[in-house]
């Protein structure tokens, strides 16, 4: 693996940036990055018979928004919970900043600035939003016994918390709920409120899994730009998601699985028309007419589109 921490400080990032910065990586399964911040390598996760994760070789540009897609049942999320500590793998390495993360625990994970979002969001309802909020902080002194004890020890910290967390709610909108259980939330405020709650680390790499599952439509743009701000302010993101839209939208570069394995990558409108990629989505529906399977499963239209057949050395496929 060739990832090394990087000795430049985070700055930030545009798209039309990262766009130059891709623009001469292959587009291949694997494919080497000028700055990775994360690669795995040979990482395998079985349950039963059944291999869930077979992932060769995979790179995260720094700065970049990557979307990790791919057919229900590809491993998405698995490998998300590998790479995060949420579960162990059979075999594989994985190096984050260039620091050997197997065996390494969730939280331990977290404070080293790799942070995760759910799928179904992890909000403690019977804790008030701003209570959410303060969760998240790392190093709190108020949290080990004996100084729990002497509050003049952490009041200034816990000042400092409370202040950084009503920020980031003022920043994601929620600081009129402050005061309100997270259980009386909505579905995507409490997406919101977790995604404020994992800035609460000042993260390098934020890991969303579907952030846009079961968000009202009314707030989905709000959840974009938002997403699309961590990149501007120079952070990284990686995030599992079904809405093509949402990754036409706002992702630097796709990575695609299928059965476990990656299949493909490139820039998003390059990997929607990649014959691999319609295979995975519509292997099945074959004998349908492409339009409308494509519509079906959100690869959004497909007419007129030079689609690329890699097992054609590049002849045009439909």
């Amino acid at each position: 693996m060739n990832a090394e921490p990087s000795t430049t400080a985070s700055t930030s990032n545009s798209r039309d940036q990262i766009a130059q910065i891709l623009a001469d990586v292959p587009r291949e399964p694997g494919a080497a990055k000028p700055d990775p911040i994360l690669v795995a390598d040979g990482v395998l996760r079985r349950f039963g018979g059944l291999t869930a994760v077979d992932v060769d070789h995979i790179e995260v540009q720094r700065g970049a928004i990557t979307a990790l897609i791919g057919p229900n049942g590809a491993g998405k999320t698995t490998f998300f919970n590998i790479l995060t500590g949420f579960d162990q793998p059979d075999a594989g390495d994985w190096l984050f900043e260039g620091r050997p993360l197997k065996g390494l625990s969730a939280y331990k994970v977290a404070r080293l600035g790799m942070v995760r979002t759910f799928q179904l969001t992890k909000v403690l309802s019977k804790l008030t939003v701003l209570e959410n909020m303060r969760l998240g902080a790392v190093g709190q002194r108020g949290e080990h016994f004996w100084t729990s004890i002497a509050r003049p020890l952490w009041r200034a910290q816990e000042k400092s918390i409370t202040e950084k967390a009503d920020e980031l709610l003022a920043r994601f909108t929620l600081d009129a709920k402050r005061e309100d259980f997270a259980g009386e939330m909505s579905g995507g405020q409490r997406k919101l409120l977790e995604m404020a709650r994992s800035l609460m680390t000042d993260p390098t790499l934020v890991m969303l899994d579907e952030p846009m599952a079961g968000v009202n439509p009314a707030l989905t743009q709000s959840l974009l730009g938002h997403v699309k701000a961590l990149r501007d302010e120079g952070m990284t993101v990686l995030f599992v998601e079904h809405d093509m839209d949402m990754v036409r939208d706002i992702s630097d570069w796709v990575i695609v699985m299928a059965q476990g394995q990656v299949i493909a990558e490139g820039p998003p409108h390059e990997v929607m028309r990649d014959q691999r990629v319609i295979d995975a989505y519509l292997g099945a529906h074959h004998d349908q007419p492409l339009a409308e399977v494509a519509d079906q499963v959100g690869l959004g239209d497909l007419d007129g589109l030079d689609i690329v057949d890699h097992g054609n050395q590049g002849e045009g496929a439909s």
